[in-house]
């Protein structure tokens, strides 16, 4: 008999834990399980790829709203409500949007759901919860010692990187606990990124000074705001280059503000939210990642995939995967960090053919079957 599954998460907006969930669905064997996917909104980028075998429900419908104009706030306090009653009386939301149905499994795709799937009225259901990002420096809720724990109330917690699966271990009160820890690499197709970078239909203009290139979700956790600034005072110091930077989010209007405001409209450019993001990749000289925190930055495996030289900030996952600065410099997270890295790449491209020659007989560790046959795994196993 197939196990059913209930996976939660708020939408499948363009984000890191998004695309994951869906590679891993879209690899997943058609017949092997029944998997409900339950979305608090339906929207986003990532909704038509989901495969056909996973039946979608979700609580509310339409774009998400970022902003508090008067016209849209109806429809913004009617959600925040809706889902706010479904949550304190998980009970309606079984009966009434789930018809009653019995999981094996309930799985939050992300750290956020987490009560969600606690609260369950289904007691006897395994609780799985993925853990995408270092909680400590999460944008809106730096979690304590004591919140952490809470998580030790699903039967698996899985972890993106070591550091988080470390940081997990050293709050685990038992050995059961600890045992309840499994790390395993996001799932990634690596076949699909180099396919992908050699789309004809695309081609990014090649400029004739070295080119960065950052792309993820605009908002404050990515250190755009730190990038431009970092941008405009190398252009002043004398360094041409432009800055590419690829994404969206509810933080896309302050940094085109900030964009105008340091005068970089000529030099830089927000490209907003592509479907292929890898052409991009491909024209860069340099991939920058100038993020405040992670927990595994996925995009650094899409560059290290594409062979791209790479400067990234001291965040979770880095050292990981750029084995301890052997495959891209690492930088101070800081924005101070940034500037050196970037002045480094340009008064200094030479110092970067070690990174190169390092990328280019390197062999990935993580392949996309093992990060699907480990999930697998785990699953069958409970």
């Amino acid at each position: 008999m197939k196990k059913k599954i209930l996976i939660r998460i708020g939408s499948l907006r363009h984000g890191g834990a998004e695309k994951v969930l869906v590679t891993f669905l879209k690899n997943l064997p058609e017949d092997k399980y029944e998997i409900d996917l339950l979305l608090n909104l339906y929207s986003g980028k990532y909704l038509a790829e989901i495969p056909g075998f996973v039946n979608i429900l979700y609580l509310n419908k339409g774009e998400m709203i970022t902003t508090n104009r008067l016209q849209d706030l109806p429809v913004k306090t009617f959600r925040v409500l809706y889902q706010k009653i479904l949550k304190i009386f998980p009970q309606l939301l079984y009966r009434f949007v789930l018809k009653g149905k019995k999981y094996d499994i309930e799985f939050a795709a992300i750290h956020g759901m987490r009560d969600e799937i606690l609260n369950s009225p289904l007691k006897t259901s395994k609780k799985i919860v993925w853990i995408h990002n270092d909680l400590r420096k999460t944008e809106f809720h730096h979690y304590t010692d004591r919140e952490i724990q809470k998580f030790f109330g699903c039967d698996v917690i899985l972890v993106i990187s070591e550091q988080i699966q470390q940081d997990f271990e050293t709050l685990a009160r038992t050995e059961k606990e600890k045992k309840k820890i499994k790390r395993i690499y996001n799932p990634l197709d690596t076949a699909e990124i180099i396919r992908k970078s050699e789309a004809g239909n695309l081609k990014p203009e090649k400029s004739e000074n070295p080119q960065f290139l950052s792309v993820g979700t605009v908002f404050p956790q990515k250190g755009f705001d730190r990038l431009l600034r970092v941008h405009k005072r190398l252009l002043d110091e004398g360094f041409p280059h432009t800055t590419i930077i690829l994404g969206d989010g509810y933080d896309f209007e302050n940094i085109k503000k900030l964009q105008a405001e340091l005068q970089v409209t000529e030099t830089s450019t927000l490209l907003g939210f592509s479907d292929n993001p890898y052409p991009y990749f491909k024209a860069a000289d340099f991939y920058i990642l100038s993020s405040r925190y992670e927990g595994f930055p996925t995009v650094l495996f899409e560059a290290m995939t594409l062979k791209k030289k790479i400067i990234a900030t001291d965040v979770s996952g880095v050292r990981e995967l750029l084995q301890g600065g052997k495959l891209g410099l690492i930088v101070e997270n800081s924005e101070k960090g940034i500037y050196e890295g970037m002045k480094k790449a340009l008064s200094e491209p030479q110092a970067f053919r070690e990174y190169e020659k390092n990328l280019n007989s390197f062999e990935m560790p993580f392949t996309l079957e093992n990060s699907v046959n480990s999930l697998i795994q785990i699953i069958d196993e409970l």
